[in-house]
């Protein structure tokens, strides 16, 4: 209370000063006259009273205005204290994320490129089963035609031996030797 009242005599003191330099300085026209020592001591009691009015009316919600005011200005730094350290460490989280953004890609393509070599291995292996089943069937699907075409051809000479033959006994046999060879074979079958 008494910083108070000290600061409130200061300010009255100051504005005291000023007022009678004011007054000192003349009035219109440069002319130098008397001070009016009572008018200026008339108006001093009038400041004086209209503060100390303000002072009694409202003095104690000027103070708690100022007080609230340097609480809430106080808050408001801490606050902004607290914010900042967030911010910071925030900043930092995020420089400690960039840094190991390269270290993050570099896994990121290897682990990329060895997904593809095994891709690659598995398409290569894949390939040569195929190519390997390819080549059985085909071996498979040769022989059953080599197999099928020296039947067919057995068949054909053995169609053109039976021909040929026939054609040989025919030029050969004669009508006699021709019923004597079907009674030697009826001769067979029956007594068989």
């Amino acid at each position: 209370m008494k910083r108070k009242f000290t600061l409130l005599a200061l300010t009255a003191l100051g504005v005291l000063a000023f007022a009678a330099v004011a007054m000192a300085s003349g009035g219109e026209g440069g002319e130098q006259h008397g001070v009016p020592w009572g008018n200026f001591i008339l108006r001093v009691i009038n400041f004086a009273l209209f503060i100390g009015i303000i002072w009694w009316a409202a003095g104690k919600k000027i103070m708690a205005f100022f007080a609230d005011r340097k609480t809430q200005i106080s808050d408001e730094l801490d606050d902004l204290a607290a914010r900042q350290a967030g911010a910071e460490e925030k900043l930092k989280n995020v420089e400690q994320g960039i840094a190991n953004l390269e270290q993050e890609k570099k896994s990121i393509l290897d682990e990329a490129k060895a997904q593809g070599e095994a891709l690659k291995a598995a398409i290569i292996e894949k390939g040569e089963k195929d190519a390997a089943a390819l080549k059985e069937q085909a071996t498979r699907t040769a022989a059953n035609e080599a197999k099928a075409a020296l039947d067919g051809i057995r068949a054909e000479m053995a169609e053109l031996v039976v021909e040929a033959a026939t054609k040989i006994v025919q030029e050969k046999l004669t009508e006699k030797d021709h019923d004597k060879l079907v009674d030697e074979y009826l001769t067979k079958v029956v007594l068989n």
